[in-house]
């Protein structure tokens, strides 16, 4: 791929950084250029707007778009947009995220965006379901994450390697 940002990232607020980071963490990971934005829905609407509006002709293929509280930055984003939007929410509000992922979900039919979980973890799958959709027609992307895929499989080995050495040695002891 070349360097250029295939992927944008959204964010509502500059506090969302330390959970929309993962995703930017997951796509450099995997070697995919991507961008990140702090606009909101409410708060800078033609902004969002503008960017979203524009994302087709600057190259960018997928949005990964975080929001806690209303959350309505991604459907604004998916009705602008025909390419694939993907929401995480966030924990945002004393509702810990429950608010924003049933603004998420709960999208009009025609407006489509898939969520991921509440908080670190969606915005890592956000990212790791944003490489599959590029790797649908990238074949070294796709290698990439067959290796990454196996990765966590051998760590997932090597965990229950050392478990069942201390299995056995509480065993011995009795």
């Amino acid at each position: 791929m070349s360097n250029r940002a295939v992927v944008g990232i959204l964010m509502g607020s500059d506090s969302d950084w330390g959970v929309m980071q993962e995703a930017g963490k997951a796509l450099q990971g995997l070697g995919i250029p991507f961008e990140m934005m702090v606009t909101s829905a409410h708060r800078t609407p033609e902004k969002t707007h503008n960017y979203t509006h524009s994302a087709v002709e600057r190259g960018l293929k997928v949005l990964i778009v975080g929001a806690g509280a209303a959350a309505h930055l991604a459907g604004v984003v998916s009705a602008i947009t025909p390419l694939p939007v993907i929401g995480v929410p966030l924990s945002a509000t004393d509702l810990k995220g429950m608010d924003a992922l049933l603004s998420t979900v709960q999208m009009p039919g025609g407006i489509p965006v898939a969520c991921m979980a509440i908080g670190k973890a969606g915005a890592k799958n956000a990212a790791i379901y944003a490489a599959r959709i590029l790797a649908l027609s990238d074949p070294e992307l796709a290698e990439r994450l067959e290796s990454y895929r196996q990765e966590m499989v051998a760590a997932v080995e090597e965990k229950d390697r050392a478990l069942q050495l201390q299995f056995q040695a509480l065993q011995n002891i009795g």
